[in-house]
């Protein structure tokens, strides 16, 4: 851990609790015992409510330490991706509103789940116009409107792992919806786009009838296919603390979908199939 942060105002953290221990969306009781347990946490008073329960024992502990390293300790258990694999959604949004929170203190929670030391924000404007800063470069670089759509709830808080991994969803989503397929990755590559022994795919990026045109309907087919061998089946197994995206491969990465997306907007759909076993 890093050096031992001043101690969190009264604003501050009870913000950050109100986030953990939301009502509906935070953790349950068992779980914030469990944490503070692991956190080596006082657990003063497990009787209250769940935010009241959590601010009194991370105050508690940074009181104790005369730091805000307690708190830090509990954010790292309550924020290691491993247990959010199975729901990384509850991931993403939590870490966006722990981050404007955070970004007020100096601090900002990153996709590993750790602490990472910044300029301390002033403003609710400030805090909003950083996380947007991913956001803003792709609007820069005219990426496809289906990538933004597919990626705005991960925008908020430059969450590169989810942008990617909600992209290369979308690419999927179009083909099938352009098909009627319902296979994914490289299967729904070879099945959409597959030239097959007598060369009609159901879905063609032009119209085929020279070598150069099926020379480049077949590279776009292995863009396809390295985008979701390199990134979708890797992230759909990988743990995030496991793999990092860096912004500037993130960004890459985006806009390679978003060249994809557009090439299927204008592939011809072929209405019908000439038996190959014929």
């Amino acid at each position: 851990m890093a050096a031992a942060p001043a101690i969190f105002n009264a604003n501050d953290l009870q913000a950050i609790c109100d986030i953990i221990a939301d009502t509906e969306s935070g953790l349950t009781g068992p779980e914030i015992g469990s944490l503070l347990y692991q956190s080596q946490l006082p657990d003063p008073d497990p009787g209250i409510t769940k935010r009241k329960r959590l601010f009194a024992a991370l105050q508690a502990g940074q009181f104790q330490e005369k730091s805000g390293r307690a708190v830090i300790r509990f954010l790292y258990k309550a924020m290691e991706p491993v247990r959010y694999v199975k729901a990384p959604e509850v991931f993403t949004e939590r870490q966006r509103k722990l981050n404007v929170v955070l970004s007020f203190c100096g601090m900002q929670l990153l996709d590993n789940g750790k602490i990472k030391y910044v300029s301390r924000a002033s403003t609710l404007s400030e805090a909003a116009d950083r996380s947007h800063r991913l956001k803003a470069e792709l609007k820069r670089r005219n990426v496809h409107t289906d990538v933004l759509a597919f990626c705005e709830p991960v925008f908020l808080q430059e969450n590169y792992f989810h942008a990617v991994f909600e992209t290369t969803k979308s690419v999927a989503e179009k083909i099938r919806s352009k098909t009627g397929l319902t296979s994914d990755g490289s299967i729904l590559v070879d099945e959409a786009l597959g030239l097959g022994k007598v060369g009609i795919p159901r879905l063609a990026f032009n119209k085929l009838t020279t070598e150069t045109e099926q020379s480049e309907h077949k590279g776009i087919m292995n863009l396809l296919k390295g985008m979701f061998g390199t990134f979708r089946n890797t992230t759909a197994h990988a743990p995030m603390i496991k793999w990092e995206i860096k912004e500037e491969d993130a960004l890459d990465m985006l806009s390679l979908a978003s060249l994809l997306h557009r090439k299927l907007d204008i592939a011809i759909v072929i209405d019908y199939r000439i038996d190959q076993a014929s």
